[in-house]
């Protein structure tokens, strides 16, 4: 196995892209040879943790550049099919981390972050709340209760912003960030032919 490291944020838009055309590229590959680990990176460390308006804080982040930003997004998305119906808050994604790190002790976390990006992207869900990250464990195979106790406590939190803390010292500072295999990195959203061009070279896969 090759273990492909990815950072991400659930709410940042180029990494939802990212996954879509990883996820069709290992679909194409069904014998990739990708171990997959995501880790924490928040776009946007200082969020309060009631969040804030959507429109408020593109306005905030890109100012005059806000309206081609988000249609950069909209053409790159509509070109792939989805249809976007992000959530009009932006959250605060620290429980969202720490939901993926549980995860990640239960081998769900592809399942996990495919939830996260679902509730977010897709149906306009808050993915700061305690509730709406019990039921994307739960759909993910992960115990509900287990983890709103986890949430209500401040269990791995240090843990997680220690690990966002490495990545932006190992020189990260914008996601998604995919490292194959400890060596090569590979930065923002790839189309599927890089992802199957790279599986292919790694020789552990054919078209199928």
């Amino acid at each position: 196995m090759t273990r492909l490291d990815i950072i991400a944020d659930p709410v940042c838009p180029w990494c939802l892209i990212g996954k879509v055309e990883l996820d069709r590229a290992l679909e194409s590959r069904p014998d990739h040879p990708f171990e997959i680990a995501w880790h924490p990176f928040r776009l946007n460390p200082q969020m309060p943790p009631e969040g804030m308006d959507r429109a408020a804080y593109l306005k905030a982040k890109f100012g005059p550049r806000a309206e081609d930003a988000a249609r950069a997004v909209a053409q790159r998305a509509a070109a792939l099919g989805l249809e976007l119906n992000p959530s009009p808050r932006q959250p605060d994604t620290t429980d969202a981390h720490r939901l993926m790190h549980w995860a990640g002790l239960e081998g769900a976390q592809s399942r996990v972050m495919s939830g996260l990006l679902r509730a977010h992207w897709y149906e306009a869900r808050d993915i700061s709340d305690t509730d709406e990250l019990v039921k994307i464990a739960e759909g993910a195979g992960m115990d509900g209760a287990v983890i709103r106790k986890l949430l209500d406590s401040d269990a791995d939190r240090d843990e997680v912003l220690n690990r966002e803390m490495h990545a932006r010292e190992r020189g990260i500072n914008s996601v998604p960030t995919f490292i194959v295999a400890d060596q090569h990195v590979v930065s923002g959203a790839q189309p599927a032919s890089l992802w199957q061009g790279v599986i292919d070279e790694l020789g552990g896969a054919q078209p199928g």
